[in-house]
């Protein structure tokens, strides 16, 4: 598989300044360090939490895993052979048996590969068995476009998880998100869709490391009484660079980071909409049955605001750069769309 020089080089880097997974309660990490050491400090609490996955003792391919397998040993940070199916049912197994696996699919699209495990097996033992079985497992699926990584690394497929009953989604924009939220999926009790986006573990941040994280509870990133544009992972970021510009425009745009797509902080977005009355929503994922059709639809049949959503084309994401740009948002596209609702009457 391959990526961009970058992450290779982050890579290194972090596993020299993660060797020990630790941190002081405050302190800047960048995105890959905020969960590495968020892992760390929840196998060190909870001798039942274990990760799997491919490559896992040696890192990760990102560096997430760096310096855990030296820490905790193979029996706890275990490598597995290349086959994803394989890797989510053992994990299915170890839940129902009383541990917390952290399950590491690489990337979101690996995960196809062990759809019935999770969506057949993880996401309905509870309801089946009638609350005899849990099933308390992360499955981490690194999500949104790599670059000139192409079609079948690039995806975003959270409204597909979103869509199963019994799994938690939740996506991260920030390094402190990733280190709360998932610390609070491995505590959760159920099956979580954890996704992490490839672009952002560089990225850096301080990060509290005993100030929780709730799931199902969306961050105002940015205040604003004209527009709310809800987003989620990367798109956060275009979103505030987007809500300057506006700002500079005159129209101020408050901006909520749901951090968790199922369940959705509905109270937040509604209590938004209704004092803006307008809602934009924004994400990387293909528009098109995007789970922005779920937030917007919710919105208009309650009739609290006009809304609108931004979306990638439904088209697979290409290899060169010309391709692969049309199939990113960005800031222009997303202060484009907000300009077209606030025209509207």
């Amino acid at each position: 598989m391959n990526g961009p020089a970058n992450p290779v080089t982050m890579v290194k880097t972090t596993a020299k300044t993660t060797a020990k997974n630790e941190a002081p309660n405050v302190a800047t990490m960048t995105y890959v360090q905020a969960g590495n050491v968020a892992l760390a400090q929840a196998m060190r609490e909870d001798p039942r939490v274990v990760a799997l996955g491919e490559d896992v003792g040696r890192g990760g391919i990102f560096g997430q895993y760096a310096g855990l397998q030296a820490e905790f040993g193979g029996d706890r940070v275990i490598d597995t052979p290349i086959s994803e199916s394989t890797i989510v049912g053992a994990a299915v197994g170890m839940a129902l048996t009383g541990l917390k696996p952290v399950v590491e699919m690489r990337v979101m699209d690996f995960a196809l590969c062990a759809m019935d495990e999770i969506v057949n097996q993880a996401a309905k033992n509870r309801f089946m068995f009638g609350g005899q079985g849990r099933v308390p497992m992360v499955i981490r699926m690194p999500i949104g476009i790599w670059s000139a990584s192409a079609a079948q690394h690039s995806q975003s497929l959270e409204a597909w998880f979103a869509h199963v009953p019994g799994l938690v989604v939740v996506a991260p924009a920030t390094p402190q998100d990733h280190h709360g939220l998932l610390r609070a999926s491995i505590d959760c009790g159920d099956p979580v869709a954890y996704l992490e986006h490839k672009e952002l573990w560089g990225t850096s941040g301080e990060v509290h490391a005993a100030q929780p994280v709730p799931l199902g509870r969306a961050n105002v990133a940015r205040s604003g009484g004209d527009l709310t544009i809800v987003t989620w992972s990367k798109a956060l970021h275009w979103t505030l660079a987007a809500a300057e510009t506006l700002a500079g425009q005159g129209v101020e745009a408050e901006v909520i980071d749901l951090r968790t797509l199922w369940p959705w902080d509905r109270d937040a977005v509604f209590a938004s909409a209704e004092r803006t009355r307008r809602v934009l929503v924004v994400h990387e994922a293909v528009q098109v049955a995007g789970f922005g059709a779920e937030i917007v639809a919710t919105l208009a049949e309650a009739g609290v605001a006009r809304v609108a959503r931004l979306g990638a084309p439904r088209a697979p994401v290409g290899y060169s750069p010309g391709l692969e740009a049309q199939a990113r948002l960005g800031p222009e596209k997303i202060v484009a769309a907000a300009q077209a609702l606030m025209r509207r009457a």
